[in-house]
């Protein structure tokens, strides 16, 4: 519903000479990602002040060939939060699956692969480990998969048992 009067926009993006002059030689010299570009290319176009250009978002998103959506997120971000934080990305705030071997354990793990294996195995398979580190209190839970990831790495260095029991379930695989 149309009502004759021009929208005023929430979020205006009024860019200083100096954030101007940095964000068009981020784009000449064409170093950055092209998520970064396109930001700063959306923040040029955008912008209110006497050397900006002032584009409705409507021309920005034909113009860059992006979404409304991502005009929008950028000029708020700009205003709440800054230049620098709309052209870094935004760490993960956790890893999506916890780690279940840290360092220590892994070392662990790498020492029992490196061990004689158990009476009546003539060399460690993945499930035997599997059920090992879980018996000794390593972790309490892995699968045969975590295993094989976490043995993956060293198997090609000095770890002869750990290369047999990656090589045999490569094999089955």
């Amino acid at each position: 519903m149309a009502t004759g009067r021009p929208s005023v926009k929430r979020y205006v993006v009024r860019l200083s000479p100096e954030e101007r002059g940095g964000l068009e030689a981020m784009i000449r010299k064409g170093k950055s990602s092209a998520a970064r570009l396109l930001k700063a290319r959306i923040l040029l176009k955008a912008d209110v002040s006497k050397a900006g250009e002032g584009w409705s978002d409507s021309r920005i998103v034909g113009a860059l060939e992006t979404s409304v959506s991502m005009v929008y997120r950028v000029r708020k971000q700009w205003v709440e939060e800054g230049l620098e934080t709309v052209l870094s990305r935004k760490p993960p705030a956790r890893p999506s699956v916890p780690r279940i071997f840290d360092g220590e354990k892994e070392a662990r793990l790498i020492a029992l692969a490196c061990s004689k294996p158990p009476e009546g195995h003539a060399r460690w398979s993945l499930r035997l480990l599997e059920s090992k580190v879980v018996e000794f209190g390593i972790v309490e839970a892995a699968s045969d998969s975590t295993i094989l990831t976490r043995t993956r790495r060293r198997a090609g260095s000095s770890y002869p048992r750990v290369k047999a029991a990656v090589a045999v379930r490569t094999a089955a695989a």
